[in-house]
């Protein structure tokens, strides 16, 4: 079959746009609102299905495994007569790696821009270390954050998160206090109404159809990521990392897309590929049927695993992440 290969992402990304759910109606007489929101957190705080649940659509991956998000991903909604432009940031921990400096710095980096910030902290877990610090940086960097409270929905009794909610609080001042589910929506519309109102006034930045300005190489490579981590827990810690390296628009109107997956040793190697091929061909069939989706057209995926050693310390391994690379 012969192949057309022009730049097939921008001739796909109406397709995705037009998939998201519809916005609601808007007042076209009163001012436009638009600004960009961060939402930080500790790592496994639930930021991602926060993002995905807020914009209606999938925009970023979701893992059990902590430390997923690696590089600021925006999505969009629209309320009322705002835009909101959500930046997913890669969760705040105690780095030790190259790798770890680049997402803490990236998540810091998108708080640092954005007209709102929403800390996102998990119920069960409370103020740990990890949110102590984020409470600390923020009460030095003078940022009063809106603060939602998530996964309200494992508590069975409400009154345990009022201590919890008086103790954030009384730390930091927040602009507004929400009690949410990101899993099953509970309390999101309620948040999702306050960013809409926490945005300045101002011209939308985005077409009114767009859920979010991550290219579509981007979004597919995360998705292959994802799927390999929800099939290689500890087996397979954060020694890779995925590229899309070609996509070609088909004849037929499909898309003939190719990703290589890196890791660091051959060993590694053997584990994505799996006994007999196994793994690496469950892992592309679940994400050719999700990109398949979104983009609403046939996907041909083939996935290469190549061993490249130390590759979280080479520079342009960071670029395609979309992360600066830490110095010294």
């Amino acid at each position: 079959m012969s192949e057309k290969s022009d730049d097939s992402e921008s001739d796909v990304a109406a397709a995705r746009m037009e998939s998201a759910v519809p916005g609601p109606s808007r007042d076209r007489d009163a001012a436009p609102r638009c600004g960009f929101v961060a939402i930080i957190g500790a790592t496994n705080a639930g930021k991602s299905t926060l993002v995905n649940k807020l914009v209606g659509t999938k925009v970023t991956i979701v893992s059990r495994k902590v430390q997923t998000t690696r590089m600021p991903v925006r999505g969009i909604f629209v309320v009322d007569n705002a835009q909101v432009i959500l930046i997913d940031t890669p969760g705040i921990f105690e780095p030790r790696r190259p790798l770890d400096r680049a997402m803490v710095g990236a998540a810091w980096g998108g708080a640092g821009d954005a007209d709102a910030v929403v800390l996102l902290v998990d119920a069960a877990r409370g103020v740990d270390d990890d949110v102590q610090r984020i409470i600390d940086t923020l009460k030095v960097q003078g940022i009063r954050p809106l603060l939602a409270i998530n996964k309200v929905d494992r508590k069975r009794d409400k009154a345990v998160l009022l201590p919890l909610a008086q103790e954030l609080t009384s730390a930091l001042e927040p602009a507004g206090v929400h009690f949410i589910s990101a899993l099953t929506g509970d309390g999101v519309e309620d948040l999702k109404k306050a960013l809409g109102e926490a945005v300045p006034e101002g011209p939308w930045h985005y077409p009114e159809e767009d859920v979010s300005d991550l290219p579509l190489r981007l979004l597919a490579a995360e998705l292959t990521r994802e799927k390999i981590y929800d099939r290689l827990h500890q087996e397979l810690p954060y020694a890779l990392t995925v590229e899309t390296t070609d996509w070609k628009t088909l004849r037929d109107g499909s898309a003939r897309i190719e990703q290589t997956i890196f890791v660091e040793r051959d060993s590694q190697k053997k584990i994505v590929i799996g006994k007999g091929g196994s793994l690496i061909k469950q892992v592309s069939a679940e994400t050719r049927r999700e990109l398949a989706e979104i983009v609403e057209h046939p996907v041909h995926l083939f996935l290469f695993v190549k061993v490249r050693e130390n590759w979280a310390d080479d520079p342009a391994r960071y670029r395609e992440m979309g992360l600066d690379f830490p110095k010294g």
